[in-house]
Parts: structure tokens; C-alpha cells; sequence
């Protein structure tokens, strides 16, 4: 039963609600979530395996979130179903946090969110297409990830606080902030899309066999039938391997070097990345108006390369980690919208979801080797080279967007 009218303006404001509600509630979660590697190498003592692991299973937990996201391929009946479900089930596991002893389960736990994390997105870039205009939907997006991060600012000092004052605090903030996080479903039961948008199921049923091909299969065939989608494809590719790169490296670098407590962690990580956010977001959302995603993302790339050098700057004062946080709040401001719009900007009339499924199995397929590359070379050279190393590959994927914004240019001015 449809739960709201006919009205139009009513569909967008239900969904405006839903957006930015889910994105508030969940940010005490992703607070502590963040911290989640520096937990097991400080208070689990990883190995260098297991530090490893938790870099690579939340990328290569998209290989598995394409299922779920695939779900919703021509099933838009099943939007809103898809993402509530990947709301509550996403948190389920960090309520046993307090009894949980082994650092795979933490590790198992940390992927599994990601799992659903990363597959409900094509629902949501879904929804948001049906129901907003291009311009407010990338505006709508924008203020939400700027409400997400401006609360992660605001909670450092807090949960540092707790985790540097009381042993094994993490065990309770778990729990408590999953606990939040899900009442954003009383938000999310009420988004809707216009009857007339639905149209009726074009899935039969299909074989298991096939059902586990035909994402791949899907991506496939679009990729090849969308030269400009592949080549954007390429250069976020490139980008996204060297920021996955650098992480492997951040508990070694941050613990063992640079010596830092979890209070001046989650300043860094949360507070300065969330100020880098805030400050930028409304200006990156107008911007993309403006400019062909090829250019946009590479101006996000080339941010992304002055990270590093700060990072390595840190050495000598600390004001530079701030520092470096900051450019990656500006960097994942333009990030968030370049990869979860990029769906429906290349969509046009069809279906977003597909589009978007691709995007997430890139990031799958780049999280199968960038931190296993990067936990080799961590062990064979210092952190200093390995994150020379991921700033290299941001800065290749900034040349290959250039080319790509000239190549697709030219052709759109000379067919127009």
C-alpha cells in the first residue's frame, strides 16, 4: 500500500527525509567504525596478516554486495525493501561485540557492514533519481554526506576520550551506536516511489547457476556497449587503487612512527576529515552542474595526491596530519558524489542500478589486489615508499580523467 499521495513534491520530501535521517542516525556507528583498524593493531595486537585482511575485506566485500544490489535490477517494487533490510542486518553483528575475543570476528563483522553498506547504495541512487530532480538530487546527496561528516566532527573528543580513559570502551560504543543507528527505519518505512515509475517485475525466475553470472555478466555487457562509462571506470579504478594503497600502511605509520593516541586518531580521522567535508561538499555538488564527471573526478583525483606528502610532513609536526585529514575530507566530499552519481549521470533513461552495480564491482576487483600489493611492500620497503606509491596512482588517475574530459568533449561539441 502506497503510504503517501500523488503529489510529486511529497515523494521528494519523504525521501529527503528518509536520506538525511539515516545518514544522522548512523554517524555515532561510522564514528567508531572508522577506528576499527587502529582497535585490532593497539588493542587485538594484529598481525600484520590481519591488519591486512581488514584493509582488503571492505573493498572486497563489493564482490559480494553486487547480489545484493542486483536484487533490485528492473525490481524497483523492491527498493524500499532492499534498503531497509540492509539497514538492520548491516549493524546486527557489533551487538556481540562485547563478548567477541577473536580478531577474525571483528574483522568478519567490519566486512560484513561494508558487505551491505556498499550494496545498498544503487537502491538509494535509485530512489533518489525517481523522486528528485538532477540538481537537487546531487545537492540532497552532497548535504547528506556533509551531515554525516560534520556530526563525525563533532564526536572525536568524545569516543577518543572514552577509548583512551576506559580499557576496551569500543565493547559498549558498538552496541550503543548500532543500537541508534537503526532507528532511522522508522524514516526509511516511509520512502515510496510514484506508482506509474514502478511498472511491472521483468525478472523470471532464474536458475542459482545463473543467477551468480548474471551480474558479472551484466557488467559485461555494458561496459562494452558504454566506451565512455569503461573509461571512467579506468581512471576511478586507478584512483580508488592508490588511496586502498595507503591504508594497509595507517595503523603502522600512526602507531609505531608517529606515535598517536586514540583521541589524536579520531580528531584526525573523524574531525579534520569531517570539517574537509563540510567545507566543501555544497561547492563540489554545484561544481558537477558545471563540468563533465571525467574533469570533476579529476580534480578529485589530483587532491587525493597532496595526501600523502602531508601525511609523510606529519613527521616533523603534527599540525600536518590535521592537515592531511582536512585534504581528504576535501577529496571525499567530490569522491562520494563522483562514484555514487555516477550511476545515474551515465544512465540517462535507463536504469540507474545497473550502472551503479558496476561501480561496485571495481571496487571489489581493486580490493582483491591493492592491499595484498601494499601489505607485500610494507613488508619489503618503509611506509614512506608505500604511500609515495598510492599518491603515484592518484596522480596517474588524474592524467587519464584529463584525457577522458578532453577525448568526450570534443566528440559531444563536434555531434552537437
Amino acid at each position: 500500500m502506497n503510504l503517501i499521495s500523488n503529489n510529486p513534491l511529497i515523494y521528494a520530501i519523504e525521501t529527503r527525509k528518509a536520506f538525511i535521517w539515516s545518514r544522522l542516525l548512523r554517524t555515532p556507528f561510522w564514528a567508531i567504525y572508522s577506528l576499527i583498524p587502529f582497535i585490532l593493531y593497539r588493542d587485538f595486537h594484529a598481525t600484520p596478516l590481519q591488519i591486512a585482511a581488514a584493509t582488503a575485506i571492505k573493498p572486497m566485500a563489493s564482490l559480494l554486495s553486487v547480489y545484493w544490489s542486483f536484487s533490485i535490477n528492473q525490481r524497483r517494487d523492491r527498493l524500499r525493501a532492499n534498503i531497509i533490510w540492509a539497514n538492520i542486518l548491516s549493524v546486527l553483528p557489533f551487538f556481540l561485540f562485547p563478548w567477541v575475543s577473536s580478531p577474525w570476528l571483528i574483522i568478519a563483522a567490519f566486512g560484513w557492514f561494508m558487505f551491505l553498506h556498499r550494496g545498498v547504495m544503487p537502491a538509494w541512487m535509485e530512489v533518489l533519481k525517481l523522486t528528485l530532480p538532477g540538481v537537487s538530487r546531487e545537492r540532497l546527496f552532497a548535504y547528506g554526506t556533509t551531515i554525516g561528516y560534520v556530526g563525525d566532527a563533532c564526536l572525536p573528543f568524545l569516543i577518543g576520550g572514552l577509548l583512551d580513559g576506559y580499557e576496551q570502551a569500543w565493547r559498549w560504543i558498538f552496541p550503543l551506536t548500532a543500537f541508534i543507528s537503526l532507528a532511522s527505519v522508522i524514516f526509511l518505512y516511509r520512502i515510496s516511489v510514484p506508482p506509474e515509475k514502478i511498472g511491472r517485475p521483468l525478472q523470471p525466475p532464474v536458475p542459482i547457476t545463473r543467477k551468480l553470472a548474471e551480474p558479472w555478466i551484466h557488467a559485461w555487457s555494458l561496459v562494452c556497449r558504454r566506451p565512455d562509462f569503461r573509461d571512467f571506470q579506468i581512471g576511478f579504478m586507478l584512483g580508488g587503487a592508490g588511496l586502498m594503497i595507503m591504508s594497509p600502511t595507517f595503523p603502522i605509520f600512526f602507531m609505531d612512527i608517529l606515535h598517536l593516541s586514540y583521541t589524536e586518531l579520531a580528531i584526525a580521522v573523524a574531525f579534520c576529515k569531517g570539517v574537509g567535508v563540510a567545507m566543501t561538499s555544497r561547492m563540489w555538488a554545484d561544481w558537477m552542474n558545471k563540468v563533465d564527471i571525467y574533469r570533476f573526478s579529476a580534480c578529485v583525483t589530483f587532491i587525493a595526491t597532496l595526501f600523502p606528502l602531508c601525511l609523510i610532513a606529519a613527521q616533523w609536526h603534527i599540525a600536518w596530519l590535521y592537515f592531511a585529514y582536512v585534504i581528504w575530507g576535501v577529496m571525499q566530499g567530490g569522491s562520494e558524489l563522483s562514484w555514487n552519481l555516477s550511476g545515474p549521470i551515465f544512465s540517462k533513461d535507463e536504469d540507474s542500478s545497473a550502472y551503479s552495480n558496476v561501480g561496485v564491482l571495481a571496487v571489489g576487483l581493486r580490493g582483491c589486489m591493492a592491499p595484498s600489493l601494499a601489505a607485500i611492500l610494507c613488508s619489503l620497503f618503509n611506509p614512506l615508499f608505500v604511500l609515495c606509491l598510492g599518491g603515484l596512482f592518484c596522480l596517474g588517475a588524474t592524467e587519464r580523467m584529463s584525457v577522458f574530459s578532453r577525448k568526450y568533449f570534443h566528440t559531444a561539441r563536434e555531434n552537437s
